[in-house]
């Protein structure tokens, strides 16, 4: 009897032993939160700032260079002296106008007597008709040389002003194109300058991407040394031909805000970018092919468990894949190690893994 209820207790022990099964392992996986994407990339190019209004000033007349008066760099203002002539020739030609001049208003007052002379005289009926008639018209002649000297020497001192170059605007001086001994024609490009007022973005584009860009699409300028500084542009103008050794397009781009950090010449990066539908995207490693159905492990924030999701795929890229539907921003999906998941499994979450 003793051994039976020995045997009979040990059955009840294997029993119990057996109903108890061990609990589910917790693994451990990389994850990632969803975030939505309204925006794609249409790519990044370095450009520059600069000034939207430059222009190049020239001598109006020709001559040989005696100074420039300013370097690359500088900042002057309206009025403000950039280089000058040789005035040698100009001064020679202000005095023998001024000559010209003196030698025609002592002809023109001579005329003047003449003239009142022969009147004075055919008015007491001494004078003959044609003696005044020639002493008028020689004054009326005399008159016309008169005021043609004057202009000539109004002529002569522009001229002698036009050996100065001066500024007509607030500018910086960005590039000289002659140096001091140089002989320059009139209207040759000497000095250029910038208004450092208004500033633009300057990049060049590939022409295929210039030839489809749209009224939506948008652009991110930041400096290169400091990305944090940056501001959103609008497209100005882009020129219609391609460079023909680069075969890019210049396009310039009017900044909402000019930082002071955006100075003349400085570095920047502007992102293309332009508005498209919802989606997200993941790693190719979450996706699950079951049963013909493309599916994601989805992590029960609460419980910590997983379980299976449908998916839509939109594109499929090298490392990665865009979804078009399925998934909400803001849940997370098992990045890493999904074959070896069931659903309802107790996942743990690597905290140093991508979020």
């Amino acid at each position: 009897m003793r051994t039976l209820w020995l045997m009979f207790g040990c059955v009840l022990l294997t029993a119990c032993a057996d109903d108890e099964s061990p609990p589910e392992p917790v693994r451990p996986v990389l994850s990632q939160v969803v975030q939505a994407q309204d925006q794609a990339r249409l790519g990044r190019f370095a450009g520059s700032i600069q000034a939207r209004y430059e222009s190049t000033l020239g001598f109006r007349v020709g001559g040989r260079i005696a100074r420039r008066w300013v370097d690359v760099g500088a900042t002057v203002k309206a009025g403000d002296t950039l280089a000058t002539l040789d005035p040698t020739d100009q001064q020679n030609q202000l005095r023998a106008a001024e000559g010209d001049l003196a030698k025609v208003q002592a002809q023109w007052i001579n005329a003047q007597a003449n003239a009142r002379r022969q009147q004075q005289l055919f008015d007491r009926g001494v004078g003959a008709q044609a003696q005044l008639d020639i002493a008028q018209t020689d004054l009326k002649t005399t008159g016309a040389s008169l005021e043609q000297a004057k202009a000539a020497v109004n002529q002569a001192r522009d001229q002698l002003g036009y050996s100065t170059l001066q500024a007509d605007h607030p500018a910086v001086v960005t590039a000289w194109q002659a140096e001091a001994g140089q002989v320059v024609t009139a209207g040759q490009g000497v000095v250029t300058l910038a208004r450092p007022d208004v500033k633009e973005a300057v990049i060049d584009l590939p022409a295929g991407l210039a030839d489809e860009l749209s009224g939506e699409v948008k652009f991110l300028v930041a400096a290169q040394l400091d990305p944090s500084v940056n501001t959103s542009a609008v497209l100005r103008e882009i020129e219609p031909q391609a460079d023909a050794a680069t075969r890019t397009r210049r396009a310039r781009l009017t900044l909402a805000d000019t930082p002071e950090a955006f100075r003349l010449g400085t570095a920047i990066s502007v992102t293309l970018s332009s508005a498209i539908q919802p989606r997200s995207e993941l790693p190719l490693s979450a996706l699950q092919e079951v049963d013909g159905h493309t599916r994601v492990w989805v992590v029960d924030p609460q419980q910590h468990t997983v379980s299976l999701r449908d998916v839509k795929v939109s594109e499929r890229l090298d490392n990665s894949v865009v979804l078009s539907a399925g998934l909400q921003p803001g849940e997370r999906v098992v990045t890493a190690g999904v074959n070896s998941l069931k659903p309802g499994q107790k996942v743990k979450i690597d905290e140093e893994g991508p979020r």
